[in-house]
């Protein structure tokens, strides 16, 4: 199966500026081909992903990916699904930005050489005002830029002629990868496409009309509700681990509607077709037993933090369902109960039903915390404790840096030893 038939068999394409030429293009050799990413923060999200997915997809079959980070078009922000201007950084931010989502390309790439970054600020910080109007300005006109949807969706509130000119910016930057890195494909989101033609025009006008440059989009993701893919009620599931950890990002896939997961199996993992049908079959038969997800929340999760990542968040999971919490270390702690309710305490020893009260306030009274303790409803650490008149030492286990309380079969709450 040819790296095109693929895509479309994942759902995975949703224009192509030539069909027929790119086809014929992929089958007769190793193609340079590039998606960008303008660092406008420093951490890329899941949904930056999708493009990136389909660039590892190609470098696998052995093309060659380019990956293009906007140090330029980041610094003055790209129009595309914003109803009002971006908010410029400053251009140290803008390094710090770089250098991040860098360092994530290379953890998702390689480091063998068979993939590129590249920085369009390294070419378009050279081209003056004068040569920009000259060599470039003179090729676009007024008219077909107002009818890109990345504009024309902006014109009822207004536009700036800095967000304006990003797609000629951009058409540049495939003019410069197609002459300098043998270039021929640029791969976006939807919402890309505008710009993605016009700088496949640009290529036609400055090499001539049988010149070989192709657009290729993929489809917006929607979730079955509706909603677009990529947010969790919290926000952002960011590829960073210290602002989505391991155990986070699993949970997010772990917790895929059984209407999404296989369409995300074919997204986001490298599984055959085989693997996803038998997956597809499990699910129609055996929704419970979640295998599909596990087998989701595994790849992808091995994929962005590494197989170690995987197995501790199985291990945070397993722990807090089964309530063996004291086999946790302070890392899974800081992992696992970062979103839940969570109190400081000092470290000195103390009554346990003063401390559920008055330290925590985890109990409302001293009457409730000693009925719950004599119930059996409190587990410190993982162990139950009846003893009303019993002392808790908060730096007793887990580093001295936590202790873990659980009230009833579910409610857990994490206090931070602190002093």
């Amino acid at each position: 199966m040819s790296i095109i038939d693929e895509l479309k068999w994942r759902g995975a394409i949703n224009q192509q500026t030539d069909e027929a030429g790119l086809a014929e293009l992929v089958d007769e050799k190793s193609v340079g081909l590039y998606a960008g990413i303008d660092p406008t923060g420093d951490s890329m999200h899941i949904g930056h992903l999708i493009p990136f997915m389909i660039l590892k997809r190609f470098q696998l079959a052995g093309h060659r990916p380019h990956i293009l980070i906007g140090g330029a078009t980041g610094s003055i922000g790209d129009p595309s699904g914003k109803k009002a201007e971006r908010v410029l950084q400053t251009m140290d931010q803008v390094h710090h930005n770089e250098a991040c989502l860098t360092k994530q390309m290379e953890h998702l790439f390689g480091q063998d050489g068979s993939f590129k970054i590249v920085n369009n600020y390294d070419w378009l910080s050279k081209v003056s005002l004068l040569d920009f109007l000259r060599d470039y300005g003179k090729l676009f006109n007024v008219n077909n830029m107002l009818n890109k949807e990345v504009v024309a969706s902006r014109l009822e509130v207004g536009i700036s002629y800095t967000e304006f000119t990003y797609q000629i910016l951009q058409s540049i930057d495939f003019l410069h990868l197609y002459e300098a890195e043998d270039v021929q494909l640029q791969i976006g989101g939807a919402d890309q496409w505008g710009n993605i033609t016009a700088g496949i025009d640009l290529i036609h006008k400055q090499k001539g009309a049988d010149a070989k440059a192709y657009g290729l989009t993929i489809p917006l993701l929607l979730k079955a509700d509706g909603t677009k893919f990529g947010k969790s009620e919290g926000g952002n599931i960011w590829l960073d681990p210290e602002k989505t950890s391991p155990y986070e990002f699993y949970q997010f896939w772990i917790n895929t509607d059984d209407r999404d997961v296989i369409k995300f199996l074919k997204y986001f993992t490298f599984l055959d077709q085989d693997e996803i049908k038998q997956l597809a079959d499990a699910v129609a038969t055996h929704p419970e037993k979640r295998e599909a997800q596990i087998r989701l929340a595994e790849e992808v999760t091995a994929f962005v933090h590494g197989k170690e990542a995987v197995v501790e968040a199985q291990h945070i999971t397993k722990a807090l369902f089964s309530g063996d919490v004291a086999a946790l270390t302070a890392s899974e702690i800081e992992q696992g109960f970062k979103k839940m309710p969570a109190v400081t305490v000092s470290p000195a020893k103390k009554n346990i039903v003063e401390w559920l009260v008055d330290d925590t306030q985890i109990e409302s009274s001293r009457r409730q915390a000693r009925e719950d303790l004599t119930n059996g409803a409190i587990r410190i650490n993982g162990e139950k404790v009846t003893d009303t008149d019993a002392e808790i030492d908060p730096t007793s286990a887990f580093d001295g840096k936590f202790v873990i309380v659980r009230r009833g079969k579910k409610r857990y709450f994490l206090a931070r030893v602190v002093g």
